[in-house]
């Protein structure tokens, strides 16, 4: 054992640190000799599939898609949480398979939480 166990530590702060700095400071340095700045009206407009924008930019948006891919997400990884569970099955302790139940309450919690209101109805 060596006399400053907090040695490996700091030398891995240090890096921790350092490299992120480093590539910043070889992207700063990049930028800087090999893709000189060159603005102009063409460079700096907005573009988009090739067309020019028109209009206003603010659309009025149905959030609804968004809570379902977030509801399938949150079910449907509860399939590979239960994957291994269902294989050791039968040489899992009596803790495990609380743990297991304490889960599945929680995810039918949400469920019936989602159902109760409304969240699961197509509009």
């Amino acid at each position: 054992m060596s006399e400053t166990p907090y040695a490996f530590l700091a030398l891995f702060g240090g890096v921790a640190i350092a490299f992120p700095l480093l590539m910043l400071g070889v992207a700063r340095l990049w930028v800087r000799c090999f893709q000189p700045a060159k603005p102009g009206a063409v460079k700096n407009s907005t573009y988009e599939c090739g067309l020019a924008a028109t209009g206003d930019s603010w659309i009025q948006f149905k959030a609804h898609y968004y809570l379902y891919a977030i509801l399938f997400l949150i079910f449907g990884v509860e399939a590979l949480f239960l994957l291994p569970f269902a294989v050791m099955f039968t040489e899992l302790p009596v803790g495990a398979l609380v743990a297991m139940l304490v889960f599945i309450l929680l995810l039918a919690e949400g469920l019936v939480w989602a159902w109760h209101r409304g969240h699961l109805d197509w509009k």
